[in-house]
């Protein structure tokens, strides 16, 4: 049977966030984790992204150019929303060394709020989603995930980050994971 990297992926965060204080205020269960396939095999481009699925603020709706808008609503089995999407673009995150992919993985996670409301954390002026300098949110990731690794967490864990994706795909008879729309945002009923 295929990998299931989606559920990997779930597995390996929550024990993350568990583990690590930095990223102790994220619920994975209201995180959904998708898998999205890439057109080219080429090792540049987006590896991994996270979607709030809130505003600002973590409010359902938007005024935009005077119309009311709302996020497309994702929900889990059970009928709860989920907050935020988390898409995993396969093979090129696979094809990464295994510190890229964790740290690449933490770099996502720490996209989302502190107040784990749906919306992003949130940086001063104009360049809110890195803040400054990405560099230095790049190296804060990559230190939190060595900090996850220094604690020893099982390696059955994150085993599945270790080979490529063929490698992964050959030791498993393919790689697959759950797979969700594009939010987009909806017009909202006047309040």
């Amino acid at each position: 049977m295929a990998f299931d990297l989606t559920h990997a992926v779930r597995l390996l965060t929550r024990d993350m966030t568990m583990r690590v204080d930095e990223l102790a205020h994220i619920d994975t269960e209201r995180v959904a984790f998708g898998f999205c396939q890439t057109r080219k095999r080429v090792s540049h481009g987006i590896q991994a992204s996270l979607t709030p699925l809130r505003f600002e603020g973590g409010a359902k709706t938007k005024r935009v150019r005077g119309r009311l808008y709302g996020c497309q609503r994702l929900e889990d089995g059970s009928g709860r929303d989920y907050l935020y999407l988390l898409n995993l673009y396969v093979p090129r995150l696979l094809d990464q060394p295994f510190e890229e992919k964790l740290t690449t993985l933490v770099h996502e996670l720490w996209h989302i709020s502190p107040d784990f409301n749906g919306d992003l954390r949130r940086h001063e002026g104009r360049c809110y989603v890195h803040g400054r300098s990405q560099r230095k949110f790049d190296e804060l990731s990559a230190s939190i995930a060595r900090a996850w690794l220094a604690q020893d967490p099982p390696r059955g864990l994150y085993a599945f980050l270790e080979p490529s994706f063929s490698e992964l795909s050959a030791m498993h008879n393919g790689v697959r994971g759950q797979r969700f729309p594009t939010p987009k945002l909806v017009l909202a009923e006047a309040a």
